[in-house]
């Protein structure tokens, strides 16, 4: 069943609002004393939201197969908390929650009690929350849900640029970066001021374990990984994986076999993604143990093959990969097998070959400065432009749509059938 963007609005923040409700309900009655759980000041938790529309969209297919339907939500689930709590950490280098007191936890920001939880939550929110909560939402006319919805929306932005700004401490840059005159400056810091200071309290309240002063902000700058160096490893990263993609298929099937996702260029956007997320996310454990690294990558790599592969059937008509004959798969989407592959490549980039090749970024952009950087990052940009719009025609072509615009006849014009079928060579029609 696809969801209208009010109907994947409304579950966002209906899950949001519930995850807020019952995270600051449970803390107000452990320490005895009120205390808003969520990022933002506002009365939600936004990444149950998020997680929420994600199950919804991604397992809608295990919707009847009620064991599948709870291990895919509880791996999911399980990490995007491992996510967002290290990204709170690498922004605040403070953990913001800790279970490193629980058993069967893993690096303090999981544990197998509350995956057990999100899976069981997650099974109930795609069988029966959704259906539940889309009911109640089209019983209001539909004007005022849609005004509901864009209502709350403004709200949430608001909320959640304000807790952003309080984080990096922007009211004491916004006046003099927009160039407003003294007394102006004066009145927009006092009363951002004055904002910030009570999200401050609050999240200090909330999280003592978290200080927002910019000594604690600026700690460990140096080992920040830029966007710019992200930038790099993801374009050295597409590279590549195309090129292990490439020989794995020479060697395991005796063909040579395009990999690429891009009509231009040797290059493998799920493999470039993986490796900018890894590096983001994991570039400060690389003196932990190898099997630390070895099992993050096998669980977050084998959700983020399932997402992408989810994602591209979605959006393009087409399945990129199918492991349905290989043991230990889902939905043949994700098999262990290639989960554990994920894991080893884990280790091999973070031990092995992120150092050396940050070294070799590092010397690029001290000879170039960012002249090949903005170069390639526009090639890049156009790349993936054309080639989504060329696996659009051709999922549209398949199914016997003539062209009618003029960007789909120069798309059938050089990108046709015989062009993409050696490009794709493994994409079917769903």
């Amino acid at each position: 069943m696809n969801h209208t963007f009010y109907e994947i609005a409304i579950l966002f923040f209906t899950y949001s609002f519930l995850a807020w409700l019952a995270e600051t309900a449970v803390t107000t009655i452990k320490v005895k004393n009120f205390r808003n759980r969520g990022f933002a000041s506002g009365p939600f938790c936004f990444v149950y939201g998020f997680t929420g529309v994600l199950l919804t969209i991604f397992f809608q297919e295990l919707k009847n197969d009620m064991f599948f339907l709870f291990l895919g939500s509880a791996a999911v689930s399980t990490a995007i908390e491992w996510f967002t709590g290290k990204s709170l950490e690498r922004m605040k280098q403070k953990k913001w929650w800790d279970y490193s007191g629980k058993r069967w936890n893993f690096d303090g920001y999981i544990c197998l009690q509350y995956s057990l939880l999100w899976g069981f939550l997650g099974l109930l929110a795609v069988k029966y929350g959704n259906g539940l909560i889309l009911g109640v939402y089209h019983m209001l006319p539909e004007l005022m849900g849609k005004l509901f919805v864009w209502g709350l929306a403004g709200i949430g932005f608001i909320d959640m640029a304000g807790t952003y700004m309080c984080v990096y401490h922007v009211e004491e840059k916004l006046p003099r970066l927009l160039g407003w005159n003294h007394t102006l400056q004066r009145w927009t810091f006092d009363f951002a001021a004055k904002i910030s200071g009570r999200i401050e309290n609050r999240i200090g309240r909330s999280y003592p374990s978290v200080t927002l002063n910019k000594a604690g902000l600026e700690e460990k700058s140096g080992e920040r990984c830029s966007l710019v160096q992200l930038f790099w490893l993801f374009f050295i990263g597409a590279f590549l994986g195309d090129v292990v993609e490439t020989l794995f298929c020479r060697i395991t099937a005796g063909v040579w076999m395009s990999r690429s996702s891009l009509v231009w260029g040797d290059f493998s956007i799920v493999w470039g993604l993986a490796i900018a997320l890894a590096t983001a996310l994991l570039y400060k454990d690389r003196d932990k143990q190898d099997s630390h690294i070895f099992w993050v990558g096998v669980f977050l790599g084998g959700a983020y093959e399932y997402i992408c592969s989810v994602f591209t059937e979605i959006v393009f008509g087409k399945v990129f990969w199918d492991y349905s004959a290989m043991p230990f798969n889902l939905g043949g989407r994700i098999n262990l097998l290639y989960c554990f592959f994920w894991g080893l490549a884990a280790v091999v980039w973070i031990k092995g070959l992120y150092p050396k090749i940050s070294r070799l970024v590092d010397a690029i952009l001290r000879k170039t400065g960012r002249v090949l950087t903005v170069a390639l990052a526009a090639f890049m940009a156009l790349d993936i432009c054309v080639s989504v719009l060329a696996l659009i025609r051709y999922d549209t072509r398949a199914s016997g749509k003539a062209a009618e615009y003029g960007w789909e006849q120069a798309v059938d014009e050089h990108f046709g059938d015989a062009r993409m079928e050696r490009i794709y060579p493994n994409a079917v029609q769903q």
